[in-house]
């Protein structure tokens, strides 16, 4: 049979893995998806696990459950050889050993990036993993628990005070939902009074949300602010050392919970590892039916899709598409169609895509909602993007646990339980048995 190597099990790579088990007749050809993780991330839903809105499992799709056909390889892929047609892979347990295939889709997505910014890597938490959603979560909960019970003052502040770092669409909906979260917790918390949340969302840039136009970017800044937030424009973080935030606008505060949102990169195999072609920012270049390459130098047997390849735009001619969840599913589509019409040669199709809009949600019963000149605002676009979300996340077993979910916080409220000991499971043992636990990892807001 022919090998079929998929590297990365995310959006583009759970849905390509799932197309070709649809699509592939027995014996034509075998599967394999290579991740880390032993599931997808359905990264919409991180801005609400981090409020508790959503379920922190109903954010992961497990690949085992769904991938039936598919094997599935615990792992990291750390070189590519497409020359060989062979790569490596690092496992989760035992030696690194190579892998031969006979066709190569790349789907790796992103990391998150960087910036050399003092504090930063020792203070920070990103938005692009359930775990990291979880644990900003717990660290705001817990953070409110050891408020309560100090005096107010400095210490106090910096408890309740958060920064996010980035205005794109992880910010914003993460800093809008754990807003949301943090109002919501001061009704339990009478010690603790309104004034004292200080909620800061800093952005380079002179807006957020670059994919919607200026107009609706400029509410969700007034909306932010109406609420308590400080949205801090043409502005960089310039350290972050102990958790003392200096931003260029002169103003500085200490905080004791930091998101880092500012971007993605491409990962590092595909922009260092491989001998495929990667263009100036990393990614692989794809012409518009998902092959790797151009018309006039064209890759045999590779494929790729998603955050790490340069998709063209055919509908903004000289363009890429933007490295989203909507065009990583659709060219995931494609691309599994795309990969048996080539096996059982059949002509092959482009990508086209038609814009469904841009939404994001801005905390509970709050969102925004653009189609062109069509902008939506408030609670109907927080009511469509529930819907829209429970219609594409994938198979129904996830929708209902989701939309039970959300049906029972509807009628009881939101569940406020941090669960931040689970991140130290030793603790409580080492206790019991007489030892105790390293200061580093019991200090507060750590």
């Amino acid at each position: 049979m022919r090998e079929i190597v998929i590297v990365g099990g995310g959006y583009a790579g759970f849905y390509t893995a799932w197309g070709l088990e649809k699509k592939l007749r027995a014996g034509e050809a075998r599967v394999t998806v290579i991740d880390p993780r032993p599931y997808m991330t359905y990264q919409p839903f991180l801005p609400e696990v981090t409020s508790g809105a959503v379920e922190a499992r109903h954010a992961a799709v497990s690949l085992r459950r769904h991938l039936r056909r598919t094997r599935l390889i615990a792992g990291s892929v750390v070189e590519i050889r497409h020359l060989d047609r062979k790569l490596t892979v690092h496992p989760a347990e035992g030696e690194d050993y190579e892998l031969d295939y006979d066709t190569l889709v790349v789907t790796a997505g992103a990391v998150t990036r960087t910036f050399p910014v003092p504090g930063v890597a020792e203070h920070a938490i990103g938005l692009k993993h359930v775990e990291e959603a979880v644990a900003i979560r717990d660290r705001l909960m817990t953070a409110f628990d050891q408020a309560a019970s100090l005096p107010a003052g400095p210490a106090r502040r910096r408890l309740l005070t958060v920064t996010f770092v980035g205005g794109g669409f992880a910010g914003v909906e993460g800093f809008g939902e754990l807003l949301s979260l943090a109002t919501a917790m001061l009704k339990r918390y009478p010690e603790l009074s309104r004034h004292e949340l200080s909620f800061h969302l800093v952005e380079a840039r002179g807006r957020i949300l670059p994919e919607v136009r200026d107009k609706p970017g400029a509410w969700v800044v007034r909306s932010l602010e109406r609420r308590g937030g400080r949205v801090h424009l043409n502005t960089q973080l310039l350290s972050a050392v102990d958790g003392h935030v200096k931003l260029s606008d002169g103003e500085e505060f200490d905080s004791a919970l930091i998101v880092w949102t500012a971007g993605n990169a491409a990962t590092p195999v595909v922009h260092n590892h491989t001998d495929l072609p990667v263009d100036p920012r990393g990614l692989i270049p794809v012409r518009p039916d998902l092959r790797v390459g151009t018309d006039t130098a064209p890759v045999a047997d590779a494929w790729a899709a998603g955050d790490d390849a340069a998709v063209p735009d055919l509908a903004l001619p000289g363009r890429i598409t933007v490295p989203n969840a909507q065009h990583a599913v659709r060219q995931a589509r494609l691309l599994a169609r795309n990969i048996v019409a080539e096996l059982r040669g059949k002509p092959l199709r482009d990508y086209r895509h038609g814009s469904l809009g841009s939404i994001a949600t801005l905390g509970l019963g709050r969102g925004v909602f653009e189609y062109k000149r069509l902008v939506i605002k408030g609670f109907p676009a927080w009511l469509m993007h529930r819907g829209y979300h429970v219609m594409v996340v994938p198979s129904w077993e996830r929708k209902v646990r989701v939309l039970t979910i959300w049906l029972t916080a509807a009628v009881f409220g939101r569940d406020l339980v941090s669960l931040a000991a689970v991140q130290r499971p030793r603790d409580a043992f080492l206790a019991d048995s007489g030892t105790t636990p390293s200061p580093a990892r019991t200090r507060p807001g750590s």
